[in-house]
């Protein structure tokens, strides 16, 4: 790296994710409903934070804390691998250090703006959105002339001449507690100038999402009654705006749906008192005096997406003793050791 110019590369990370905070208090009991949405994305329109970068600063305007994952980040590492006779090639890897967040489908999408006239001549493992204008190149063109390009990973199934290894997963990453083989992504170019750098993160519920996308209801066997979300949980229908959310009932529910944009990540949720993209239903079975049993029932009244690797983060003080688990796995999350009552 000795004897190379050292040159300022400017990022923007954006990210959104469908995280929500519920708190229900009842016997004495906290549940937070993650939700499992984990709609996670690097580089979207929710949040934005932007970095700029030198080879021995990072700049990090970020403001973010989970108690429950204080330690919780992404980070982006850009390795310089080897020099080429116009530029280097680098490795770019992104590594999910949250124990319960996942990066769910359509995936994590990386962005950045170049400092001077770099271009990106090839990739393995992931690939530029765009190609940008590569008029002033010929004979051999680059795979990405932008100055603020986009990339994105491959798919499952990508031949192995345009792989290397811990990409190709269609942008998904898991969790680092429920799955670390997989809770990294990476790519390889080869560009221009270079430097080494980590880029660190975290992720702030109450900016990415102003008001929650689901609730929680309860009942016990011991009840007639269910205490369900409450009205407007996160958000009241908009009668004045046909359109907002879909009727169960409706003979043209198949067309609503769809006809419904594909490309709009907003929950298109089913008309409902407490319209929430997801409901959890806390259920008291058994209370004895020695042990008791609970069933979670979580239902999607999204129509826009299914989620497929859900997770839910629960508090109460009796799980220090859970003793059986059914239908699901389960992972401790304890930032702080034993916390006293």
């Amino acid at each position: 790296m000795h004897g190379k110019k050292r040159g300022k590369l400017e990022i923007n990370i954006h990210w959104l994710r469908e995280w929500h905070e519920i708190v229900a208090s009842g016997r004495k009991m906290e549940l937070l409903g993650v939700c499992s949405i984990d709609v996670y994305q690097i580089v979207f329109t929710i949040f934005y934070v932007e970095f700029a970068l030198t080879v021995a600063e990072v700049f990090l305007d970020c403001d973010a804390y989970d108690a429950i994952d204080p330690n919780g980040n992404v980070t982006v590492k850009w390795d310089v691998m080897s020099w080429t006779p116009d530029g280097y090639v680098a490795v770019v890897t992104i590594f999910n250090f949250q124990k319960y967040r996942h990066i769910e489908s359509p995936g994590w999408k990386l962005g950045w703006t170049w400092a001077k006239k770099e271009v990106i001549w090839s990739m393995l493992g992931g690939q530029a959105t765009e190609q940008g204008d590569c008029s002033r190149f010929k004979g051999n063109i680059p795979h990405c002339c932008k100055k603020n390009p986009t990339i994105v990973d491959l798919l499952p199934g990508t031949p192995y001449n345009q792989q290397i290894a811990n990409c190709c997963k269609g942008g998904v990453i898991s969790s680092w507690v429920q799955d670390p083989a997989n809770a990294a992504s990476s790519f390889q170019l080869s560009v221009g100038q270079a430097v080494t750098w980590n880029v660190t993160c975290s992720y702030s519920q109450f900016l990415a999402q102003k008001t929650p996308t689901c609730c929680v209801s309860l009942s016990a066997f011991y009840n007639d009654t269910i205490v369900g979300c409450p009205t407007c949980s996160c958000g009241c229908q908009n009668i004045t705006q046909p359109g907002t959310c879909v009727d169960p009932d409706s003979p043209h529910i198949a067309s609503v749906v769809s006809n419904s944009d594909k490309n709009n990540l907003a929950p298109l949720v089913q008309c409902t008192s407490h319209m929430c993209a997801v409901r959890i239903h806390w259920h008291i079975k058994i209370n004895y005096k020695e042990y008791w049993r609970v069933k979670i029932a979580i239902t999607n009244f999204n129509y826009r997406m299914n989620y497929t690797q859900w997770n839910l983060v629960a508090q109460h003080p009796n799980f220090d003793n859970l003793t059986q688990i059914f239908s699901f796995n389960y992972e401790p999350l304890t930032p702080y050791g034993s916390i006293s009552k």
